[in-house]
């Protein structure tokens, strides 16, 4: 927390530009940002709602039958 108040400006610029990053408190992590696939791949905008007929048939099948 102190490199972060400290170095504040360059950390976030860091961020916006894709770096990883990983905030801690206590010598825990709290918030990760990896960045391992960078521009390799993309998130859909409704990844959200993907599948969600399949997944909603999942659930209304269960404990039917057998």
């Amino acid at each position: 927390m102190h490199d972060d108040k400290t170095h504040r400006s360059r950390l976030v610029e860091d961020a916006a530009a894709g770096e990883a990053f990983v905030i801690g408190m206590a010598g825990r992590p709290m918030v990760r940002r990896l960045g391992l696939l960078g521009d390799q791949c993309s998130v859909p905008d409704d990844f959200d709602q993907m599948a969600a007929g399949d997944i909603a048939a999942l659930f209304e099948g269960a404990g039917q039958g057998g």
